[in-house]
């Protein structure tokens, strides 16, 4: 369902500080502002099967969600080929698409809007939506007075229901609460079961291992190990070990 090849991402770092207009004037006489490269990724290559689920693990600054969102098609590499085969719904960020001025209601269409799914079908899926939420008595709610945690219930619950062929999961597992994230667990079995392709990324190293048949090390943006997850786990646990 999605090959990459030799993905490589930079980012340019500013090297200089220039928060004030004498600063910025400085810069400009020096002749511009200077910049660092950060290669968040480097020559990175994977493969994700049709109906696995394929787990993305690795410290703080590895680039996991940097080559999700190069897979969601939110940046682009600046080097390698990425093939993606089928519908993507990310969930990158638990409400990331939503209005907080909008009310639930109306989030769930604009959301199904934006994944290009039709309103037909969100209609018909809407009580399921709000029922796995748990939170139909909310449904007319504007979402600026939702928690944290009512944002996370509705956000997954919608992507979900979007039916994708690839879901893409960042830390979804780290929001709301441990009932919240036994059903997330529960649910993206469920869909997977169905023939949802997965690419979940996390720093859990259980959920990981629990959820994911293969899995991917990713440490300063190279592929550390690529495999079975048992074995990557392993690897992973060495390394931060040493």
């Amino acid at each position: 369902m999605i090959i990459g090849k030799n993905i490589s991402k930079m980012f340019r770092i500013p090297s200089e500080r220039r928060n004030t207009l004498f600063e910025a004037v400085i810069s400009f006489v020096k002749g511009g502002r200077r910049y660092d490269e950060f290669w968040a990724l480097k020559n990175v290559s994977f493969d994700v099967k049709e109906g696995e689920i394929f787990g993305i693990t690795g410290p703080n600054g590895s680039g996991k969600t940097t080559l999700l969102e190069i897979i969601a098609d939110i940046i682009n590499p600046d080097e390698g080929e990425l093939i993606v085969n089928g519908r993507i719904t990310p969930i990158l960020a638990l409400g990331v698409g939503f209005n907080l001025e909008l009310t639930a209601r109306e989030n769930v269409f604009l959301y199904g809007a934006l994944m290009g799914v039709k309103r037909v079908k969100m209609e018909d899926k809407y009580e399921e939506v709000f029922e796995f939420a748990e939170l139909k008595r909310f449904e007319n709610m504007k979402l600026k007075n939702f928690s944290s945690g009512m944002n996370a219930r509705l956000a997954f619950s919608t992507a979900i229901a979007t039916e994708p062929n690839i879901l893409l999961l960042d830390e979804v597992l780290a929001v709301g609460d441990i009932e919240f994230q036994r059903k997330c667990m529960a649910e993206i079995n469920r869909v997977n079961k169905n023939g949802t392709t997965i690419v979940f990324v996390s720093h859990s190293i259980e959920a990981v291992r629990d959820l994911c048949e293969r899995a991917m090390f990713l440490d300063n943006g190279e592929v550390i190990a690529i495999g079975a997850v048992d074995e990557v786990v392993n690897t992973y646990l060495n390394s931060m070990a040493e």
